[in-house]
């Protein structure tokens, strides 16, 4: 291979990070709706890049779930149903009360990290309203993400976040109520009491609360 053809190659693979991060920001942000078409040169004209990125980006995006590929007609954002969201917060409500179990007995919860996220929490939504939604979803991400990497189980995260990555489940906190919100703030300072006290049950009882708890809270709104 040249130094021309590689110079080209890597380009192209920046173009195509560069196209997916901002069409995936798109969907999660609700930019791009359920149902939507997404047309190859309307995403590489908008994003500012040639067809062929955005047909990577696209590639990764089918192989994510964020949208979907239907012969001859095109790239469609995926949109979700009530039975589906009933089967991803059921899968959730036990692998992640089983993840934060496991988490509880290895001694290898990064308790400090966990306690900072959850006061860092309570600032961008004081009195359980959100000052930035963006913010607090990543902040959420993290402190459940620290949990599941304590599990010492390597494959836990990987699959508890392909189960949860997708739209609706990502911007779960535009649908909370100040009071659902507060309470979901709540279990994260119980949480962090409960892996401190190295209590595998209290630990459990009260991720598979904050699990259904969310769902609770979102299913009411759901509108795709």
């Amino acid at each position: 291979m040249s130094d021309r053809t590689g110079l080209r190659e890597a380009d192209n693979g920046h173009a195509a990070d560069h196209a997916y991060r901002l069409i995936r920001d798109q969907i999660l942000s609700g930019q791009r709706s359920a149902g939507e078409w997404l047309r190859e040169g309307e995403l590489a004209e908008s994003v500012g890049v040639s067809r062929t990125p955005v047909r990577e980006a696209l590639r990764r995006l089918t192989a994510e779930g964020l949208v979907r590929h239907e012969r001859n007609r095109g790239v469609q954002v995926q949109a979700w149903s009530i039975h589906d969201l009933d089967e991803i917060f059921g899968l959730r409500s036990v692998l992640e009360p089983w993840g934060c179990r496991l988490a509880a007995v290895t001694g290898t919860v990064d308790l400090a990290a966990l306690d900072a996220l959850a006061h860092r929490m309570d600032e961008v939504a004081p009195g359980g309203r959100p000052t930035d939604v963006d913010e607090l979803t990543e902040l959420n991400n993290q402190f459940h993400r620290t949990i599941l990497e304590a599990s010492d189980n390597s494959r836990l995260a990987g699959v508890v976040s392909s189960v949860i990555q997708m739209p609706l489940v990502w911007r779960t906190f535009s649908h909370y109520s100040p009071e659902a919100l507060r309470r979901s703030l709540a279990h994260h300072h119980e949480l962090v009491a409960a892996l401190t006290a190295a209590d595998p049950d209290w630990a459990e009882s009260v991720m598979r609360s904050h699990v259904r708890a969310a769902w609770h809270s979102i299913r009411p709104g759901h509108d795709m």
